[in-house]
Parts: structure tokens; sequence; C-alpha cells
């Protein structure tokens, strides 16, 4: 078995660096004059950032002959579709005012572009696998009157291209306000497209050309380092008050087992022949574990191929493509310890267990996906997914995951063990006493994910304005390290909630520890909520749908491997405890 694992992850490394080589086909060298390639990939709103439409979809320019940009499975995920762009940029050959082409603007095509002047529409492309934005125009917003507003397309584009030696190390787009034309009216208007190129040395390497799309995130190191050390010195004070009540239980419990005066057993002692009474619903127990397990195995995969680089900035599609391969392979993991955990639970249809556990993080995946689908092909949107890219995935599920999930299913089954329980569980559960309104389930999952979700909230933002806005993400150590502070503070406050749940007679502590420990994601929700609504612009159907939905699968993810890692940490502490006296 340990062979399988290894493989899996020399097959991963090869997947990603396969990747990445693709995307760096190219030496990047050029001579005077040579055709440097150009693509141009897409439009949309600028606070919109997942409604995004193909480049032609506006009436621009066009060459020829439009050729579409092969491009691997994790570009099509993420929305890009790269074609020819109409304009020549040859290395170190400057133009001025070239003309780009003469087109007519239909009254519609007026509309149309009037429409996405008016969301602050911007442009997308890559020249040497840089990528690059502009504006296609403005307005003029009279608010007094909205109705007088007036709509302006920019004609005029100037490139401004930095170059060391035989290589292109930077590039911008301008357009200039005063050459524009009025659109505001629905009538035909004739464009005469144009544009102009510069070029300048730098003394920027070709190895640091990328810089400039991470550089702006890598500020307010204080508050990040402020928030960990804050999270963990709390933590730490708490788990020392924590230990000192364990210590005092176990004097008190050794005491009353010297003493020769038979008293009755108070705490959390007193249910030791209930506290290892396995679950309710003991099929989705273990199908949830065997999930939240995969998911950390997959999470772990992933901090390591970008710990080793593989997910520099723009290296189009490599995050998304390393997910779905690692998923599908990860998929063993989560078979074998779904299937290990509910035969040793006493479990006796394990081929339906292997079902639920296929399904559980699938199904509600594979759903949202449908509906923001939908939507992104009602809109005609880039975020729809080409029938081809929806049959690959299903063919990687059918041919790679399912048999992986089976062969893992039948490993854990190969190698079932009893249930270690220190203490014999009697035939009759205890009552629970009456407890607290603060006892209860939901309460205790507030308190729970407070401390786990304060450690992470100032990186979520950063995080968020990578993922839904158009900044860049590159700070994988930082974010590495908070993410072991966050399994380490989650496995902790699940076990002081497992305590305090055992220490009030209350033995029913399997689904609350899951509940306590994934409960972080709730609060990352409503995280999404106030971010959608207070720090962004974003609106409609098409980016709230795409908002929404993945991010309520995120948060899902998140409860499942969280409350995967409260439930293991719950086991080790309780079973440790429960050693620790003797239990008749």
């Amino acid at each position: 078995m340990m062979g399988r694992p290894d493989a899996a992850l020399l097959l991963i490394v090869l997947v990603a660096c396969f990747s990445r080589a693709k995307t760096d086909g190219l030496d990047h060298k050029y001579k005077e004059g040579d055709r440097v390639p150009l693509y141009a990939n897409k439009v949309g709103p600028f606070h919109n950032p997942s409604e995004t439409y193909r480049y032609y979809d506006l009436p621009f320019c066009k060459p020829d002959h439009i050729n579409e940009k092969k491009e691997a499975l994790g570009e099509v995920l993420n929305g890009d579709r790269l074609v020819d762009a109409p304009y020549e940029l040859n290395f170190r050959k400057d133009k001025q005012s070239e003309n780009l082409c003469k087109k007519t603007l239909l009254e519609e095509d007026v509309v149309k572009t009037r429409e996405a002047i008016s969301r602050d529409y911007y442009f997308q492309m890559f020249y040497d696998d840089l990528p690059f934005w502009g504006f296609i125009g403005h307005f003029d917003e009279n608010m007094s009157d909205p109705r007088e507003n007036k709509y302006f397309l920019y004609k005029h584009i100037h490139f401004q291209i930095l170059y060391n030696d035989d290589r292109v190390i930077e590039i911008s787009a301008i357009s200039d306000p005063n050459i524009s034309i009025d659109i505001t009216d629905d009538k035909e208007v004739d464009v005469d497209f144009l544009y102009s190129v510069s070029w300048k040395t730098t003394n920027i390497p070709f190895e640091k050309r990328m810089d400039k799309y991470s550089k702006h995130l890598e500020i307010h190191w204080f508050s990040r380092i402020n928030s960990c050390v804050t999270v963990v010195l709390l933590t730490g004070f708490l788990a020392t008050i924590l230990m000192r009540v364990l210590k005092n239980d176990f004097v008190r419990y050794a005491r009353d087992e010297e003493s020769p005066e038979d008293e009755e057993e108070t705490g959390w002692k007193y249910i030791h022949g209930d506290v290892f009474r396995f679950p309710k619903h003991k099929s989705l127990f273990s199908a949830l574990i065997g999930s939240g397990t995969q998911l950390l195995a997959l999470a772990t995969f992933i901090f390591l191929l970008a710990l080793g680089g593989v997910f520099y900035p723009y290296n189009r599609g490599a995050f998304f493509t390393a997910v779905v391969v690692i998923y599908a392979l990860t998929s063993v993991i989560a078979g074998y310890t779904a299937t290990k955990m509910y035969l040793q639970l006493e479990g006796t249809n394990w081929v339906r267990n292997l079902l639920l556990t296929c399904f559980l993080f699938c199904g509600p995946l594979f759903l949202t996906f449908s509906f923001v689908n939908t939507v992104a092909v009602a809109y005609s949107a880039t975020a729809a997914l080409p029938f081809g890219t929806i049959m690959v995935i299903l063919l990687i599920w059918i041919l790679v995951t399912l048999p992986l999930l089976v062969l893992g299913g039948v490993a854990g089954k190969n190698n079932r063990v009893e249930f270690d329980a220190p203490c014999r569980t009697t035939k009759y559960p205890r009552e629970i006493p009456q407890l607290p309104w603060y006892r209860d389930t939901i309460p205790q999952m507030l308190m729970a994910g407070f401390l786990p979700f304060s450690a992470i909230y100032i990186e979520l933002f950063y995080i968020f304005a990578s993922i839904w806005g158009h900044k860049t993400y590159t700070i994988y150590g930082i974010l590495f390290v908070i993410f072991v502070i966050l399994i380490v503070v989650t496995a902790f406050v699940a076990v002081a909630s497992t305590y305090f749940q055992l220490a009030a007679e209350d033995h029913d502590w399997w689904w609350r520890s899951v509940f306590c420990g994934g409960s972080t994601g709730l609060f990352i929700f409503f995280y999404c909520l106030y971010y959608y609504h207070v720090r962004t612009d974003m609106s409609g159907l098409m980016q709230a749908s795409v908002f929404f939905g993945y991010m309520a699968c995120i948060c899902y993810g998140f409860f499942l491997m969280l409350g995967t890692v409260g439930f293991c940490a719950s086991l080790f502490f309780v079973r440790r405890i429960y050693r620790s006296i003797k239990c008749e």
C-alpha cells in the first residue's frame, strides 16, 4: 500500500510540471522585427470579474482569419478563450497612429457598445504570455439627469512595451480619451480604429517580469503577523487552562479510586460506559470522514505544488488542472478511510457507504455546476464550459475517480480492524441530563468556529481579492503557515468543546465534534455575504450565481475538511483521557 501514494504523488508532480512546461514552451527570445504572439482573451464588466465574454462579441476589428489558441483543461475552466488579436506588435518596431481598420457600427452595434461602456467593460490580452488590460471607452455622467450621459468609444490604443536585450519585459495599453467618438445617439457611425507602439529599454531581468502582478499583495505584513500571533497566544493560553483542568480531574479520580468509600462518580468519568457508543447515521458519518480526509489531502498537495513554484503568476490554468487531477487521484484516500471507518463502526453495507462517499461532495458540486453553467450559457459567457470539456471531466471522474475510490474501499475492507475503545460500552445508554441552551449544538458551533475564523479572516480578504478581483496572490508561504494554524486551532477548539461536553455528562460527542470543527466553513460563508455586499460592486444574476454557487461549495468543502480534523482530534483526545483512568 505504501507504493501507491508515492506513485500518485509522482504523477501529480509530473502533471504539474507538464502544465508548466506547456506554458513555457516558447523561449521568449526575439530578434528585431520578429512576430511576438499576441492573443485577445475576453471582455467584461470590471466589477463582475466572473462575467466575461469572448473578445469578438463586441464589434472590434477582426483579422482576416481568426484562429483560436488550443487551451489546456485548466485554462478553459478559468474562462480563458484566446484568439488572434488584430494588432501587429513586432519586436522593437515602433508605430505611430497605424490604421487598424475602418468599421461601420450599425445601430445595434452602437447600443451594444454603449451598454458595455456604461458597465465599465475592459478587455484582456496576452502578449508573450504577459497579461494586460484596457478599457473600451468612458462615459461622462450627468448626476442630475442620467438621460444626458455622454458615451465615448476609444478609437486609439497606445502600446508601451519594455524590453531587455532580446526579451519582452512589460506591456501596457493606454487609450487617449481625446481620441474617441461619441456614440450617445442610436445611429450608425463610422470609426477609424488606430494604434501606436513604442518600445523602451529596461534593466528589469526576464526572471522578474512577473513581479509587478503580485507586488500589491505583498503588504500589510504587520496585520497578518499580529493576527497569527494573537490567535496562537490565545490558543496557548486556553490550552494551558485545559491542561490544568485535566490534571485536576486526573488527581481527583485517582484519589477517588484509592478511597475506600464508595463515592458516586461525576464528570466525564461517569459516562465511560457510553462515550464510545457508536454515532447515529454511521454510513453518513463515515462518508463525511472519508470525504473530509480526501479534501485535506487535496489541500496539502496543492500547497506542496504552490510552495514548489508551480502556480507562478499567470501560469494559466495550472491551479485548476492540479485541483482536478489531484482530486481524482486522492479519491483512493476517501474510499479507504470511509470504508475502514464504516466497518469499525460495525456497518454491514460498505458498498452503499462507498457510493455515499462518492457523491457526498461531488453531488452538491455537480448540482451547483449545472445551475451556474446553465446561467452562463444563457448569458453566452466564457464561464460556460464547452461540451468537450464537460466530457473530459466526466471521463476523468468515470475512469479515474470511481476506480480509485473502489480500490480504496476494497483496501479499507481488507485492512479492517476492530474499533479501539479503552472502555467497554454498556448495553443501554445513560440519559443525557438537561443542559443550558448555550450547550446546544448551534451555540457550541458558533463559539467553536469563531477562534479558527479569526486566524484567517485577514488573509481571506487578499484571497478573495485574487479570486473575485483583478489581483494576483503569490504569497503561498504565509498562506501555508496560516493553513497550518487553522488546522491546529480547529483541532484544539474541537478538543476543548468535546471535553466540556463530556464534563457535562453529555456522551453524544461524535457528531458534535464534526459540527464544531466544521463550523468555520459557516463563518467563511457569512464572510462571503459581507464581502459581496460591502467590499465589492458586483451585481447581476450571472456574477451572483458564480460567486455564491461556487463559494457555497468551497465553504461546504471546508466544513467537511475541518469537521474531519475536529473529529480526529477529539477521538485521539477521548481515547487518551479514558486510557488514563480506571474504567469499571
